[in-house]
């Protein structure tokens, strides 16, 4: 009986932490959200949490900006130092995404450096370098 109570704790405890990993995540990911909307006057969520190591962790505080090419057209991104997206423009045509990254950068929000992003469980290539 004693190991049924402590496994009830146990499960208790991680739901709860994840339950605190969505909230800050998403407390950062609308923050994001709303910076991308002033930019480009749309902008839609993606991710509040990442799970690393088994764990679930709210995506990070701070935040870059690159560009994707997806199926769909380019889009311009907000991602944490991880390359975890937070939020992300409609898709568009190059020209477009690249002046919303252009008045990201230019507002002071920093590129990108990574190669790769994440949304949801597909990995995309940052193409704002490319000629």
């Amino acid at each position: 009986m004693f190991r049924q109570k402590m496994h009830i704790v146990t499960k208790q405890n991680k739901i709860m932490q994840y339950f605190q990993a969505v909230q800050i995540g998403r407390q950062r990911a609308n923050k994001a959200q709303m910076t991308l909307f002033d930019l480009a006057g749309f902008a839609m969520l993606t991710l509040t949490t990442k799970k690393k190591d088994g764990k679930f962790l709210p995506v990070g505080e701070e935040t870059h900006v690159a560009v994707i090419h997806t199926a769909e057209g380019y889009v311009t991104i907000l991602v944490d130092d991880e390359g975890y997206t937070k939020a992300q423009s409609k898709a568009l045509e190059k020209n477009e995404a690249m002046e919303i990254f252009n008045k990201a950068r230019d507002s002071g929000i920093s590129e990108y450096d990574g190669a790769q992003i994440e949304i949801w469980t597909e990995s995309y290539s940052t193409v704002q370098n490319e000629s």
